[in-house]
């Protein structure tokens, strides 16, 4: 991918933000409440759907493996059909991560160096769950963690997206640990109370590790 135009001057307004944690900590929260105060997010699930419906090549592999049938009459794939398999099937999982997440990352770093080019100024969030596998964090400036029960993961995850507890363990064991997130991190938020405490505190800790980076503290930003 191409790396003109990269993010790399500190003194700019361009701060770009990788948001990690596990699924149902509370990083749509996190994510939504920084939108709403400017900042614009690119979401890796909504990037790889587009990847998934839209590219050719991976509609036809993907078709090839699972049936034509995969995709719905609106085009969309099954993506729950999908996961079940390669939840259960190692060598499925990892055909389908060297198929789609190499194009996932393209098309975020080509959001990223069109923001970039277009002159925008203020806060990009990265709010991807394998940003850290797929080497992101050193495009930004911090990275964000979010942590909670694990308990309160679940009922969001039943609530949210109909996952059985079964199905949520399953992904939590194909997931890091909240440890490894957090050392991987420059804050970590803690979401053990309400939502609005839980937006209160995204909005503080973006604002600090901006600080960070105008004092010449803590920036990893490089071309990736």
């Amino acid at each position: 991918m191409s790396t003109s135009g990269a993010p790399q001057d500190r003194a700019d307004g361009f701060f770009v933000v990788g948001l990690v944690g596990r699924t149902g900590s509370g990083k749509s929260t996190v994510a939504r409440a920084l939108a709403a105060g400017g900042a614009v997010v690119i979401e890796g699930d909504a990037v790889g759907h587009q990847v998934t419906d839209q590219d050719p090549e991976v509609r036809a592999a993907l078709m090839a493996e699972y049936g034509n049938d995969v995709y719905g009459r609106n085009g969309a794939l099954d993506r729950r059909r999908v996961a079940a398999r390669v939840f259960s099937d190692p060598e499925a999982r990892a055909r389908l991560d060297r198929l789609v997440h190499p194009r996932i990352v393209e098309r975020i770093w080509d959001r990223l160096e069109r923001l970039r080019r277009e002159g925008f100024e203020g806060v990009v969030v990265i709010d991807a769950a394998l940003l850290l596998e797929w080497g992101l964090e050193r495009c930004c400036d911090a990275v964000l963690a979010v942590s909670a029960p694990e308990a309160e993961q679940l009922l969001r995850l039943r609530r949210a997206r109909g996952w059985s507890e079964e199905e949520s363990r399953a992904r939590f064991s194909a997931q890091r640990s909240e440890r490894s997130f957090a050392e991987a991190a420059d804050l970590t938020l803690e979401n053990r109370g309400s939502v609005r405490e839980l937006e209160q505190a995204a909005r503080e800790a973006v604002e600090v590790l901006r600080r960070r980076r105008v004092e010449g503290r803590g920036s990893r930003r490089e071309p990736c």
